[in-house]
């Protein structure tokens, strides 16, 4: 696997081969899955909030040399001292979500580590680029986790902040494969990201149950929960999530038994963070060979439409 020609640049500032970007899923984004992604050519990441995220930045050099990133999620971390361990574990990049951008970026660029921030508004986009950031990773309403219950469609979002800004877009929500990938591409992402799709897949290392569910999942296999206010949780759609959705009960709550669904299998036992992607995964292949189909099939898929379109020109 080569880098895109002619440079990329989420590749440039990642380190990646390819321009694609493991999602940051607590607990689930660990040494493994980001040391499968990365030495698959693209970029996996290390979620920091849970204890076990924060020791995989070390343990994760036991698995790869090549780059791999972390994920700061705000809402749950301010401690600037997580700028010190990055440094530490030789991140060089980082992507910031659920928060300010601004209360990290000026620290992190001063330790010389590369920040794209998550957003799902044009209006945070905005703010974010105001901040400094290097990047964002745009992320659509038919994502898996927290959510704006207002918040529009990768197919929306995307262009719009597109046309907005002028540093590099990943794209995320809603994507899983080469065609979703090269529509993307046309519609501003200079890279993509994965959630659902890595999730559910042979390096992934939750629970075969958990695999099965997204396996099993339909078009209408996720459900939005309420959290408060204009924010939302999307999940995958279980017996509990059905329960707290039917009686308008926020989902937080059952977050706490979360580890006992990914990692025991029990689906009872909590609510999953799961992208409405799930309805178009019916395998659990490698992630390299997701992460390559992805990007040498994304180049196919674009010159196949352009053909079709100069055809139809013709006619």
């Amino acid at each position: 696997m080569t880098a895109p020609e002619p440079p990329n640049r989420v590749c440039a500032l990642t380190g990646a081969e390819i321009p694609i970007v493991q999602a940051p899923m607590t607990f689930i984004a660990g040494a493994q899955l980001a040391a499968a992604v990365s030495n698959a050519g693209g970029l996996g990441i290390i979620e920091t909030t849970s204890e076990q995220g924060r020791a995989d930045l070390r343990r994760v050099r036991e698995l790869t040399e090549r780059p791999v990133g972390a994920n700061i999620a705000l809402l749950f971390n301010r401690d600037p001292k997580m700028v010190e361990i990055l440094v530490e574990n030789e991140i060089r990049f980082v992507t910031t979500s659920a928060g300010d951008a601004a209360l990290f970026a000026d620290r992190l660029h001063d330790a010389g580590i590369t920040v794209f921030h998550v957003v799902g508004t044009l209006a945070d986009a905005k703010k974010a680029v105001d901040a400094g950031v290097d990047g964002l990773v745009v992320e659509g309403a038919e994502g898996g986790g927290f959510k704006n219950r207002f918040g529009a469609s990768t197919m929306v979002l995307l262009p719009l902040i597109a046309d907005h800004v002028d540093v590099p877009i990943v794209a995320a929500g809603g994507i899983c494969d080469a065609r979703s990938m090269a529509a993307a591409m046309v519609l501003g992402a200079e890279g993509v990201q994965m959630g659902t799709r890595l999730l559910a897949c042979a390096d992934s290392p939750v629970h075969a149950n958990f695999k099965q569910a997204v396996l099993d999942a339909d078009d209408n296999g996720t459900v939005l929960l309420p959290l408060g206010g204009r924010r939302m949780m999307r999940v995958i759609r279980t017996p509990v999530a059905q329960r707290l959705d039917a009686e308008g009960s926020p989902g937080a709550a059952a977050l706490e038994s979360v580890p006992r669904l990914y990692f025991e299998g029990d689906l009872e036992a909590s609510v999953a963070n799961t992208g409405q992607v799930a309805g178009r995964i019916d395998d659990l292949r490698p992630a390299a060979d997701i992460i390559s189909e992805a990007w040498h099939g994304c180049r196919d898929a674009l010159g196949a439409t352009a053909a079709r379109l100069a055809a139809a020109g013709t006619s």
